[in-house]
């Protein structure tokens, strides 16, 4: 797997757009959903941005103010980075099966191979980000296997969103006894982020 140095200069950098961009997104002006190019953009970056603010958030709520002395650690770096594209890999197929079983149902949008066609343009735009390849063989994989068993009309009213929620109680780097105990919490700060995204998915989608 290719190693990629993270240092506590560089969360800290990536929480604060991330925060920042959450803070102050609700007075941008938000332009209408209404080709796949923009779909792709707005997949890419709610995935993103969900899977960010919901670990680091975890972290610096289960660690408190010794938050930023685990960052000198190496070997925890290396934990967080891992789990976040783990996360963000689970975060990009449910938001991508998620909006097209949408589009199918409200939209009648028949074109639902396109689903796998960002999905994959995605991934190969995160090579240049360095998010590891054998995390991006296994999320070609794995959708492929969801998109076998999938009920297009009716998939986005279905919990389209637990398998992420389960993915961050899985890899977050935190002591097993600890996450037992955090196990509701955490799942539900996932759905509870997912839902600002699909508030604003409906409210931006004009195919």
């Amino acid at each position: 797997m290719g190693k990629y140095k993270l240092t506590w200069r560089d969360l800290t950098w990536h929480d604060f757009k991330t925060y920042l961009f959450a803070m102050f997104k609700a007075f941008i002006p938000k332009g209408k959903i209404s080709n796949l190019d923009e779909l792709e953009t707005f997949i890419q970056t709610k995935s993103a941005w969900v899977s960010q603010v919901t670990l680091y958030g975890y972290l610096k709520t289960r660690m408190g103010t010794r938050y930023v002395l685990h960052f000198e650690n190496d070997t925890f770096m290396d934990s967080v980075n891992l789990a976040k594209w783990n996360i963000y890999a689970v975060a990009l197929q449910d938001l991508t099966l998620f909006t097209f079983s949408k589009l199918k149902a409200n939209f009648n949008y028949q074109d639902i191979e396109k689903a796998k066609e960002i999905f994959l343009k995605i991934l190969d735009d995160e090579t240049s980000n360095k998010m590891p390849i054998d995390i991006i063989e296994n999320a070609k994989k794995s959708f492929d296997e969801r998109i076998q068993n999938i009920n297009w009309d009716d998939h986005h009213n279905d919990l389209p969103f637990n398998p992420s929620a389960l993915s961050l109680y899985k890899w977050a780097p935190i002591a097993e006894d600890l996450k037992t105990l955090d196990r509701k919490i955490v799942l539900n700060s996932v759905i509870l982020k997912w839902d600002v995204v699909k508030k604003e998915f409906n409210e931006r989608i004009k195919f």
